[in-house]
């Protein structure tokens, strides 16, 4: 009984406050419960706010990848991440020279790590990425955006129209009615003009005028 008080008083210090040794155990604890919320943010990172499907198509990616430290062929990441269409199409990029890594042009072989910037020139635009994932399988689009930080430039814009009497390729030959529909955009043969319908010596019907 007398060791259990000598104990509590040695605890704290005589006077009810708490002594040196239980202030030193307190910052002890308190440093492994920071180290511990430290760890499990270092554990979320990169991952927070994001979708948990999508973090999870993202988990499945990678494991089915290459093991840490390792690479990937460049026509299939770019492949995988859906900068090209086809995996064929990027080898065809990558040997002819639209295909640059670390301002480097390399071939379809080359082995793409973390951190490297890919350059992808197709179709009039420039895709510029550095790499953040690597996975060898193609994912949809949301996947893709998480394995690597998108540094494009934005893409031309559009054309609001055609130029005029410019036809689609594949559309066949132009029926009268495109015929005449041309002229007008061009300016030719338009209602009062030269040859045009209501035009000099033909009738409203667009047929010849006569007697």
């Amino acid at each position: 009984m007398a060791s259990e008080h000598a104990d509590h008083d040695e605890a704290t210090d005589g006077t009810g406050r708490p002594g040196p040794e239980a202030d030193d155990a307190t910052p002890h604890a308190d440093g492994q419960h920071a180290h511990g919320q430290q760890d499990a943010g270092q554990k979320d990172d990169g991952q927070q706010g994001v979708d948990p499907k999508i973090a999870a198509a993202v988990a499945a990616a990678e494991a089915a990848g290459p093991q840490s430290g390792g690479s990937v062929r460049l026509d299939s990441w770019i492949w995988s991440v859906r900068l090209v269409k086809t995996r064929s199409m990027g080898a065809a990029a990558c040997r002819g020279g639209h295909v640059h890594v670390n301002g480097e042009r390399v071939k379809p072989a080359y082995s793409v790590r973390v951190g490297d910037e890919v350059r992808v020139r197709q179709e009039g635009r420039e895709r510029i990425v550095v790499v953040k994932r690597l996975i060898r399988k193609r994912v949809g689009a949301p996947v893709a955006a998480q394995c690597y930080i998108d540094n494009s430039p934005p893409p031309p814009p559009r054309e609001a129209a055609a130029p005029a009497g410019i036809r689609d390729r594949g559309t066949g030959r132009p029926t009268k009615r495109d015929r005449r529909e041309m002229e007008r955009l061009r300016g030719v043969g338009g209602p009062g003009g030269p040859g045009g319908l209501g035009g000099p010596g033909r009738t409203q019907g667009g047929r010849p005028g006569g007697r």
